[in-house]
C-alpha cells in the first residue's frame, strides 16, 4: 500500500508538471527542475510543522479551525513556503534568466509540495473493507486531487511567480510580491472555503478553471517579454 501511495501520489503532480513545462519556450535544465520539485516536497514537511504550531496557537486564543481567519492564515503559510522552496533553489542561479522562469519554477515547487499532500492523502485511506473498495477510493482520491488541490497549488504559485517576474524585471521585487501573495492567498482560501462549505467539489473546480484561464494568459504575456530577469 505504501508503494502504491507513493506511485499514485506522484501521478497528479507529474501530469501537471508535463503540462506546465510544455508552456516553456526554452526548456530548463532537468537537474534544476528535479531539484526544485524535491525541495518543494521537503518544504512541505516544514509546512506541516508550522501549520501544527499555528493551529495550536490559534486554538489557544479562540480562533476556530475552519474560520475565515484560519483559512487565510493557513493559505498564506503554504504560499510563503512554496515561494521559499523555489527561491531557495533558483533565485541566485544563472539559469533563472527568462521572464517566464519565475512562473515555471514556482509551479514546479508547488507540484512537489502538492505531491507530498497527495501521498499523505492516499496513504491515509483506510485499509478496512474490500480490496475493490480500497482501490476505488484511491483512484477517486487521485482524480479529485488532480483537478482540485494539485491544480490549486500550481495556479496560486504561478500567480506569485508572475508578480515575482514583474518585480525582478522592474527592480521592485518586494513591491510586486505583496499583491501576488495577497491574490494567491485569497484564491487558495476561497477554494478551501468552497470545498468545506459546499461539499460538492464542482463549485471549487469551476472556480479554478476561471483562475486557470487568467494564469495561462499570464504565461503567454511573459513568453512575449524579451527582457532578461535579473536577480
Amino acid at each position: 500500500m505504501v508503494v502504491a501511495a507513493l506511485i499514485l501520489g506522484l501521478l497528479p503532480g507529474f501530469a501537471w508538471l508535463i503540462f506546465y513545462l510544455g508552456e516553456e519556450p526554452h526548456p530548463e535544465p532537468k537537474r534544476f527542475i528535479v531539484l526544485t520539485f524535491v525541495v518543494g516536497i521537503a518544504f512541505g514537511f516544514f509546512t506541516i510543522g508550522i501549520e501544527e504550531l499555528f493551529n495550536s496557537a490559534a486554538g489557544s486564543i479562540g480562533i476556530q479551525e475552519l474560520s475565515i481567519v484560519s483559512l487565510l492564515a493557513l493559505a498564506l503559510i503554504e504560499e510563503l513556503m512554496k515561494f521559499a522552496a523555489a527561491h531557495f533553489v533558483i533565485a541566485k542561479n544563472a539559469e533563472f534568466a527568462e521572464p517566464v522562469d519565475a512562473m515555471i519554477y514556482m509551479v514546479v515547487a508547488a507540484l512537489g509540495f502538492a505531491t507530498l499532500e497527495n501521498i499523505g492523502a492516499i496513504a491515509n485511506i483506510s485499509l478496512g473493507g474490500t480490496q475493490t473498495a480500497i482501490v476505488a477510493s484511491v483512484f477517486q482520491t487521485v482524480s479529485l486531487r488532480f483537478i482540485g488541490a494539485t491544480l490549486l497549488h500550481s495556479l496560486t504559485s504561478a500567480i506569485i511567480g508572475y508578480y515575482w517576474s514583474l518585480g525582478l524585471a522592474r527592480g521592485k521585487e518586494k513591491r510586486y510580491l505583496v499583491p501576488g501573495f495577497i491574490a494567491a492567498t485569497v484564491i487558495h482560501a476561497t477554494f478551501n472555503y468552497l470545498v468545506l462549505n459546499y461539499g460538492d467539489i464542482a463549485y471549487a473546480v469551476i472556480f479554478l478553471m476561471v483562475i486557470g484561464f487568467f494564469v495561462l494568459h499570464d504565461f503567454e504575456k511573459l513568453k512575449e517579454q524579451p527582457a532578461v530577469v535579473s536577480s
